[in-house]
C-alpha cells in the first residue's frame, strides 16, 4: 500500500491482515523513535497507530527484536527512547571526543545535583546552607550546560532569587522514568545506608577534582 505525502496517515490499517497491521505499526513507532532527540510521549506515538493498539505489548515487541544489539528503547521523562546500552558509553565518549558537556561530574556537581533532585524547586542559596560550603555560579552553570539542570520560580525569600530543578535530561541521563523513581532517602538512612541530607548521594559517574 502506498501513500503519498498528502494523504492523512491510515492508522487503522484495516485493509491489511492482522500479522501485517502489528507490523506496520511497530515500524512507525521505531521510526517515530529514531528520529526523535529525546523522549517520546504515549500521545506521540499513539497518532501512528490504530485505537485498538496496545502500545506497550509493541514496544515489547520491538525490544525484543533489539536484543542482542547495542541499544535499546528504554522507558524515560515520561516517554520512550532509543539508548545505547550502557556497557557502550565508553566507546562512543572516546570516538566522539566529547569533552565538558558529557564528562562525569564532580563529587561538588553531584552533591548539589542531587540536593536539587530531592528538595526542587530550591536556591543556590539553600544549597549552600545545606552542605556548608559556597555553591558558585560557575558550579551552576556547568551543570545547566549539561541540561541536567533549570531554573524554576523565583523564591519567596528576600532577593526573589531563582529556584533550580532537573529536567527530563536529567531523568534521561540516569535512566529514570519520573521523579518517583529516585531512591527513598528515608529509607535509606533507616537501613544505616545513608548518612544526613548533606551528605546524600545518586549513583552518578564522578571525577576527582
Amino acid at each position: 500500500m502506498t501513500q503519498t505525502s498528502s494523504e492523512p496517515l491510515d492508522t487503522e490499517l484495516a485493509d491489511l491482515p492482522p500479522a501485517l497491521r502489528w507490523r506496520e505499526w511497530m515500524a512507525r513507532v521505531e521510526a517515530v523513535l529514531f528520529a526523535a532527540s529525546g523522549p517520546v510521549g504515549r500521545d506521540v506515538l499513539a497518532r501512528v497507530m490504530g485505537q485498538d493498539c496496545a502500545l506497550d505489548l509493541l514496544i515489547g515487541d520491538i525490544s525484543a527484536e533489539l536484543a542482542g544489539r547495542p541499544y535499546e528503547i528504554a522507558r524515560l521523562a515520561g516517554g520512550w527512547q532509543f539508548r545505547t546500552r550502557p556497557e557502550h558509553a565508553a566507546a562512543i565518549r572516546t570516538a566522539r571526543q566529547e569533552g565538558d558537556a558529557t564528562r562525569d561530574l564532580t563529587r561538588n556537581e553531584a552533591l548539589v545535583l542531587t540536593i536539587i533532585a530531592y528538595m526542587q524547586p530550591v536556591t543556590r542559596g539553600a544549597i549552600a546552607r545545606l552542605t556548608g560550603r559556597e555553591v558558585s555560579r560557575d558550579l551552576i552553570a556547568r551543570l545547566h550546560r549539561q541540561a541536567l539542570i533549570a531554573r524554576g520560580p523565583r523564591s519567596p525569600e528576600p532577593g526573589a532569587p531563582y529556584t533550580y530543578v532537573t529536567t527530563p535530561g536529567f531523568l534521561a541521563q540516569f535512566g529514570l522514568e519520573t521523579l518517583r523513581d529516585l531512591p527513598d532517602i528515608e529509607a535509606l538512612e533507616d537501613a544505616g545506608l545513608l548518612k544526613p541530607a548533606t551528605e546524600i548521594t545518586l549513583d552518578l559517574p564522578i571525577v576527582a577534582e
